[in-house]
């Protein structure tokens, strides 16, 4: 990892390139789509701690882990500032098509003057992986900075370097932001939780161009002097963690709490105890007007397979999914057993839920080039059946209720530049990252039952070193 610091007192600035490796990147992609939910602002995605613990993926907080720390640590060290900062926010966040952002600080509100420092790490590339959102800085050297997958910029969060981004021209760029904070004003309070209206915000950079770029979370009215920047295609996805001085604002302590809450409730011996479990149907929907419910635009989950080529079937001989049945509860839906379909093919296997099937198709996408074939290869064959007419009839109505503007699900999460990340398809690989996805969750979930004591000892997330075991 190289390190450049620029700017001066006037203009505090530090960028790290390749703080964050390929493998992470992906990793935290892979979370994101799987996991995401309508954001806290237009046509914005966001997918928060506290929300993997209560749709029962809290295993997914252990990959974030390492990250924060170095993040945190290099912070305190770039600015002077060691052993003084906690945590009081980590997500992902991806902004598409129609988001827009101008000239802001990451503190230009009265509750969030705690704040004291932003750290924002790309997780793809300007040019491969997206075009457009670059990000600038009003003042300071350098005024524009180019996304890069892996790179850091840090900077301080008040008026010394107010920052936007401009529209994006195609596909999805990745993140990763820290802020920190000093000292919080009274009754000020920093909500772990993105579908709240407070602020928050990102950046990154590289060097030659000096690549970056910015994520945030803001109320409806910026800035007087903000220049309006717009997604324009494609999808910024960002993993945003801020920092302050003030121990009332430590997140650590309030995803302990909720983590001791969850496991009480839970065993890790119940047979689908590692299976995820969806929120409200509204967290999912995303609707243009943002204000309509069901009426106009797409379910998320649904949207995202969508793009890469699956339909859903739903086994179920009386099913709630149905366009003409307004009496069933749209979240009632999302719990439903659910089949894989691809062209004119049935994958046999039922999936206990739409998010279960979500995670499942996202880590095919993510680990297909990776994936063991030779075990699964002769019962994946009694597994995939040609779809019936009614079966197809079934899959339409599905679609037409979930996808109810299938042109806009494919505007927002699409992608225009760059290659396909699926080149080739086959089932027996998808048949063996069910499988691999299982034993990936597993695994995780795991580590988490072995690391949550020490954890609740103290009050912190940290990775916990096991010997071998």
């Amino acid at each position: 990892m190289e390190e450049n610091t620029i700017g001066d007192c006037r203009h505090p600035r530090v960028i790290l390139k390749n703080f964050v490796s390929v493998d992470e990147c992906k990793e935290l992609e892979f979370i994101h789509k799987s996991c995401c939910t309508v954001g806290y602002r237009p046509n914005v995605f966001s997918t928060t701690l506290s929300h993997l613990i209560a749709t029962r993926s809290p295993h997914l907080i252990l990959p974030f882990v390492p990250i924060r720390e170095r993040l945190k640590e290099k912070l305190e060290e770039c600015f002077g500032c060691e052993y003084e900062l906690f945590i009081e926010f980590t997500g992902l966040i991806s902004w598409t098509r129609g988001a827009s952002i101008g000239w802001h600080s990451d503190d230009n509100r009265p509750y969030l003057k705690q704040r004291d420092f932003a750290a924002v790490c790309y997780l793809n590339s300007y040019g491969k992986d997206f075009k457009g959102g670059l990000f600038h800085f009003q003042d300071g050297d350098p005024t524009t900075i180019v996304p890069l997958a892996g790179d850091v910029v840090m900077y301080t969060a008040d008026c010394r370097n107010i920052h936007s981004v401009d529209e994006a021209g195609c596909c999805s760029d990745f993140l990763i932001i820290c802020l920190g904070t000093s000292s919080a004003s009274p009754g000020s309070v920093t909500d772990p939780d993105l579908s709240h209206k407070k602020p928050l915000k990102c950046a990154v950079l590289d060097l030659k161009i000096w690549r970056a770029g910015i994520v945030l979370e803001y109320n409806s009215n910026e800035m007087q002097n903000s220049k309006d920047a717009q997604i324009t295609d494609g999808e910024r996805l960002t993993l945003t963690l801020w920092f302050s001085r003030d121990c009332s604002h430590d997140e650590d302590a309030k995803l302990v709490s909720h983590l001791s809450q969850s496991q009480l409730h839970s065993s890790n011996n119940e047979p689908d105890s590692y299976l995820p479990l969806p929120a409200s149907s509204s967290m999912y929907w995303f609707s243009p007007d943002h204000i309509s419910q069901h009426q106009s635009g797409f379910d998320i989950c649904w949207a995202r397979m969508h793009i890469l080529g699956y339909d859903l079937f739903s086994p179920q001989d009386k099913s709630c999914f149905s366009a003409l049945d307004s009496s069933c509860d749209f979240s009632e839906q999302l719990m439903e057993q659910l089949q894989l379909a691809r062209g004119d093919e049935l994958f046999g296997q039922e999936f206990v839920n739409i998010l279960h099937v979500l995670q499942v198709v996202q880590f095919y996408s993510w680990k297909a080039s990776k994936l063991q074939t030779s075990k699964v290869e002769r019962e994946t064959e009694n597994l995939v059946v040609k779809l019936s007419e009614s079966q197809r009839e079934k899959i339409n109505s599905l679609r037409t209720t979930f996808l109810n503007d299938q042109q806009l699900a494919e505007t927002v999460l699409g992608t225009s530049c760059g290659e396909s990340r699926q080149h080739s398809f086959q089932w027996v690989s998808f048949s063996a990252a069910v499988g691999a996805w299982e034993d990936y969750t597993r695994e995780l979930r795991k580590e988490l039952v072995l690391s949550l004591p020490y954890w609740i000892n103290h009050q912190a997330i940290f990775s916990v070193p096991f010997d071998g075991s």
